[in-house]
């Protein structure tokens, strides 16, 4: 039988996660959206795409979850997008609602699934479907440290004008302007990021990197980024769905992990058929420990008006 993935949300990021998910024949898709015509009408424009493209899996839209029974993973990517002066943080309670029905409605047909979550604010909207769900922590995800990390290797790749393929980089924390890229692992086929460029240089990456997305949100005005992290979504769902064991960075639910507990933070995790494996706790420095108490606490902000909202 062939797997099924469940995507909430048929907007950019969604339509594209469909689109991925089908190019790599990783499995059936059901793309949800309460849109109606617009699930239906995507899913069917990709599905017409599978003659030209050598793919064949079958893609469905559908305005309830019924469709969905029994998915193997649900990828949730509704919410409003970030606007130009927006920050994740502004998407807070209007997402908080979306994620919440997602989540109740997915559950219903599929409580056995694997939880992906894309919808911003990522750790705060984690945290959301891991209440509302009860699912064990192994089985509630988020998709933001694969992106970080890809845009952190996009700039340092046209920074050296080297291969993008070359550069081993690690960004953990929230998803956010707090993010922390450990600046200490990044190398370059086995080189030290430090041994290639000055420190000025490496800070103002690190700058580039944590407003990644919001410099994407200022050039599309209308929208935020969709490409990359429909491709960051699909590599945390192929490890899930082949059992590849990749080690990617993630948003986990932390129990004294790194000294926090009860908020979802980007932290290495490996990924297979259970979800997440393992949780890798990284030796940090001192500076790079304060960095990650800061961004915690970022995180933890948030949470903690979500309790309020949730009681």
């Amino acid at each position: 039988m062939r797997k099924k993935v469940t995507v909430v949300g048929a907007g950019n990021v969604g339509a594209n996660c469909a689109l991925r998910i089908a190019d790599k024949e990783l499995a059936d898709v059901v793309l949800v959206d309460i849109a109606e015509g617009i699930p239906q009408g995507k899913g069917l424009d990709i599905l017409q795409s599978g003659p030209v493209q050598g793919y064949d899996v079958s893609i469905t839209g559908a305005n309830d979850y019924a469709p969905t029974a029994n998915s193997d993973i649900v990828v949730i990517t509704a919410g409003f997008p970030r606007k130009p002066g927006m920050s994740r943080d502004d998407l807070l309670m209007a997402n908080y609602e979306i994620v919440k029905a997602a989540t109740e409605g997915a559950m219903k047909y599929s409580p056995n699934a694997i939880f992906i979550l894309v919808t911003n604010p990522l750790d705060a909207m984690c945290w959301v479907a891991s209440k509302v769900s009860g699912l064990p922590r192994n089985k509630v995800i988020g998709m933001a440290g694969v992106l970080d990390t890809a845009r952190f290797r996009t700039f340092i790749a046209e920074k050296l004008q080297v291969s993008v393929t070359n550069i081993s980089a690690l960004v953990l924390g929230g998803h956010g302007d707090t993010m922390v890229p450990i600046t200490r692992l990044t190398n370059v086929s086995g080189i030290p990021l430090g041994e290639l460029l000055d420190a000025e240089t490496i800070a103002a990456l690190v700058t580039r990197t944590q407003n990644g997305g919001a410099e994407i949100v200022k050039h599309l005005k209308t929208g935020s980024a969709y490409y990359a992290p429909s491709a960051a979504t699909i590599e945390m769902v192929e490890s899930i769905l082949k059992d590849q064991k990749k080690v990617l960075p993630c948003a986990a639910l932390l129990e004294g992990e790194y000294g926090l507990s009860g908020i979802f933070f980007g932290v290495p995790v490996k990924l297979g058929s259970e979800g997440i494996e393992k949780i890798y706790e990284v030796a940090l420095t001192d500076d790079e420990k304060a960095s990650i108490q800061k961004s915690a606490a970022a995180v933890q902000e948030l949470v903690e008006v979500l309790k309020q909202k949730a009681q």
